[in-house]
């Protein structure tokens, strides 16, 4: 897979990341809001739409080419983008639980555009813990590293190994990195957006 696309198709996995910042209003992390994000990012329609374009997407290239360029091809990927979603997803949690890690993402409202960017890039490998203080993201760092790995387990022949996990892992983090810019400058842009339909 070479960085191009490997560098496109992080940016399109980004649409399976939940949008927890969609809205400045975040409750308490607790049990039960760190099972919503989980079941949110595995299940909530960002995640299937973004299942959806990274199945096309390897349809389109066929990688892995044991799968072909048909729909039953589309369907096997999609199955396999969800597996590994889910447990990366799980691991995530889990661990984040013990550790207290937030796996929410916070906007940098009001700031300047080159420190919002900073932003995105910084919590792409930190987090807050229950108390909002920063702290490098293990629980990430664990998920996206081991369910990259663990899935060479059901993974064609072709992705199965330590090269393509490698890759799967740089894609992880570019897509959480491409979520963040979403969830930090979207919401902007689309009040931006809709103030210029309102005053047409």
């Amino acid at each position: 897979m070479g960085s191009a696309r490997l560098l496109m198709l992080g940016c399109l996995m980004a649409c399976g990341v939940t949008a927890f910042g969609q809205n400045y209003e975040y409750p308490p992390l607790s049990a039960a809001v760190r099972l919503r994000c989980f079941l949110k990012s595995t299940l909530g329609p960002t995640a299937i739409a973004g299942g959806a374009v990274v199945a096309g997407w390897g349809t389109l290239f066929d990688d892995p080419k044991e799968y072909g360029t048909h729909w039953d091809g589309f369907g096997e990927r999609y199955g396999l983008h969800v597996s590994q979603s889910a447990t990366s997803n799980a691991m995530e949690a889990g661990i984040g639980a013990f550790w207290g890690e937030d796996p929410r993402y916070f906007p940098d409202v009001g700031q300047p555009f080159q420190t919002r960017l900073g932003h995105v890039i910084k919590y792409t490998f930190l987090t807050t813990n229950r108390d909002g203080q920063t702290m490098p993201a293990y629980a990430r760092y664990a998920a996206i590293s081991g369910s990259n790995f663990t899935s060479n387990e059901w993974r064609p022949a072709s992705q199965a190994n330590a090269t393509d996990g490698g890759e799967r892992i740089a894609l992880g983090f570019a897509g959480r990195m491409a979520s963040n810019a979403i969830h930090e400058f979207m919401p902007g842009m689309m009040r931006h957006f809709s103030h210029k339909q309102n005053d047409h």
